[in-house]
C-alpha cells in the first residue's frame, strides 16, 4: 500500500519523534489564574476570544499560529458549558451550581462578551485554532502527539435530558414509539432551562490518592481521563460531512464541528489522552489544526450526548509525514487504533474492521484471510461515540500480539 502511511511513519518514525519533552518539562508545574503552567515548549496558544472559533472549521480562517514540523505547542481550550448561553453570563450561569466567580475563567467571560460580534457555525463547540503547519500539503499526514493534558478549573458539567444522546429522535437508531427516560423537565420559570442535579450535573474534581476524580456523589468517584473530544484539520474543499443526511453546510467552506469525518474533528475517542498519537490526513495547505470540546472524563459511546465537559490545557507535538492515509488512526502505548466513521453504526463497524484488516496486511505482512481471522479473535472493537450524527467505531490491535516492543 504505497499510498498509505508506512510503518516507519505510523510506528517507528513516529516513535523517533518522541512523546516526552526535555527532562522535567512535560508535567504541569502549577496554575496561575486558570492557566496551567508547563515547562519548556516551542509555542503557547491561548484561548482568548481572538483565537477561538464557534461551532465549525472554516477553511479560510487566518492561522492564529504558524509552526514547523516537530515543534511543541501548549494549547488552552474552553468548554462550551456556561460559555455560550444566550441569556445568562458565565458567572451567573455557573453560580447556579455553586461555582464562585473567582473559579470562572476570564477567557470564558470574555468569549461570552464577544458573542454578539461573532459567527456561530453548525455546532456548539469552542475550538482553539487554526494552527498552520509550515510545509503541510494535501495528501500528507499530520501526526499529533498528545504529551500532557490538565484541567484548568476544578469542575465539569454533564447534561441529561429525557431524549438526549441515544434517546434523541435524531439518533440514527431512533424508531417511532421509542420512549425517553424518566427525567423531569425544568419548570417554566427556570432561568435558561436550568435544573441542576437533574438536567445539568456539575461535578467537582479533585485529587484522591494521587489521581484526579470527578465526585458524582458521596462515595462515587469517577477517575478522570482527560482528552480532547475534537482534534481536526480543515476539511477538503467542496466536501461537507452533515450531522444528518441531506443537511446543508453551515456556510461555504465551513465544516460543522458536530459530526466527525476523514478530517478528524469530533471523534470523541477517549483513548486520545496523554501518551497517545493521532494521525490525520491533510486536505488543505498548512493542515489548519483545531482542537476543543475538552473532556475530563467520558465513557465509550458518550450515550447522553456529552461527557464531563471541563476546560483543559495541553501540550502537543506536531509531526508532518509525506505519506497519505484515508481516515484518522491513532496509537497509544498498548494498542494500534483504527477507526470507522459513518452515519450508520453497522457501517462504521464494517469500515473499522476493514481498516484493521488493511493495517494488518500492510504493516504486519499477514494475508487478508489471516488478518481477518486475527481481527475476529484478538482485536477489540468499541463504540467511541454514537451521538454526533456520524458515529465512530474504533478497532484496537494490541501491540503485544506481535511479540516485540513496538515503542
Amino acid at each position: 500500500m504505497s499510498n498509505e502511511l508506512s510503518r516507519a511513519a505510523f510506528l517507528k518514525g513516529a516513535a523517533a519523534s518522541g512523546l516526552a519533552l526535555a527532562a522535567g518539562s512535560t508535567a504541569a508545574e502549577g496554575r496561575v489564574g486558570g492557566q496551567v503552567q508547563y515547562g519548556r515548549v516551542d509555542h503557547y496558544l491561548s484561548s482568548r476570544p481572538e483565537n477561538v472559533v464557534w461551532g465549525g472549521f472554516p477553511i479560510d480562517r487566518p492561522p492564529v499560529l504558524t509552526i514547523r514540523s516537530g515543534q511543541t505547542v501548549r494549547i488552552d481550550t474552553l468548554s462550551h458549558q456556561g460559555a455560550t448561553n444566550g441569556t445568562l453570563d458565565p458567572v451567573t450561569y455557573l453560580g447556579h451550581f455553586g461555582v464562585k466567580p473567582s473559579e470562572v475563567l476570564k477567557d470564558v467571560q470574555d468569549f461570552w462578551a464577544s458573542i454578539p460580534s461573532r459567527t456561530k457555525y453548525g455546532g456548539g463547540h469552542l475550538l482553539t485554532g487554526p494552527i498552520y503547519v509550515d510545509g503541510a500539503e494535501p495528501g500528507d499526514t499530520l501526526e499529533i502527539d498528545v504529551i500532557d493534558l490538565d484541567t484548568r478549573v476544578p469542575y465539569g458539567i454533564n447534561t441529561t435530558s429525557p431524549t438526549s444522546g441515544v434517546f434523541s429522535p435524531t439518533y440514527p437508531g431512533f424508531r417511532p414509539g421509542d420512549s425517553g427516560l424518566d427525567i423531569p423537565e425544568p419548570p417554566p420559570d427556570a432561568p435558561a432551562g436550568l435544573l441542576p442535579g437533574v438536567r445539568q450535573h456539575l461535578y467537582r474534581t479533585k485529587k484522591v490518592q494521587g489521581g484526579e476524580v470527578a465526585v458524582l456523589e458521596d462515595g462515587v468517584n469517577v477517575p478522570l481521563h482527560p482528552h480532547m473530544g475534537i482534534m481536526g484539520v480543515a476539511a477538503p474543499t467542496g466536501v461537507f460531512v452533515p450531522r444528518l443526511p441531506g443537511e446543508p453546510a453551515p456556510a461555504d467552506g465551513v465544516q460543522s464541528s458536530t459530526p466527525p469525518g476523514p478530517f478528524g474533528g469530533n471523534l470523541d475517542v477517549r483513548d486520545l489522552t496523554g501518551g497517545s498519537r493521532l494521525f490525520l490526513p491533510v486536505f488543505q495547505p498548512g493542515a489548519r489544526f483545531y482542537t476543543g470540546d475538552p473532556h475530563a472524563g467520558m465513557g465509550n459511546g458518550e450515550v447522553s450526548g456529552n461527557a464531563v465537559e471541563q476546560s483543559l490545557s495541553g501540550v502537543f507535538r506536531f509531526v508532518l509525514h509525506k505519506r497519505s492515509i484515508a481516515l484518522p488512526r491513532a496509537e497509544d502505548r498498548e494498542n494500534y487504533i483504527l477507526m470507522g466513521i459513518d452515519h450508520d453504526l453497522d457501517r462504521a463497524l464494517t469500515i473499522a474492521a476493514r481498516q484493521v484488516v488493511g493495517f494488518l496486511v500492510a504493516e504486519e505482512g499477514l494475508s487478508t484471510a489471516r488478518a481477518f481471522s486475527l481481527a475476529s479473535t484478538a482485536a477489540d472493537f468499541q463504540i467511541a461515540e454514537a451521538v454526533d450524527g456520524t458515529q465512530v467505531v474504533v478497532g484496537k490491535v494490541a501491540k503485544s500480539l506481535f511479540g516485540r516492543d513496538r515503542r
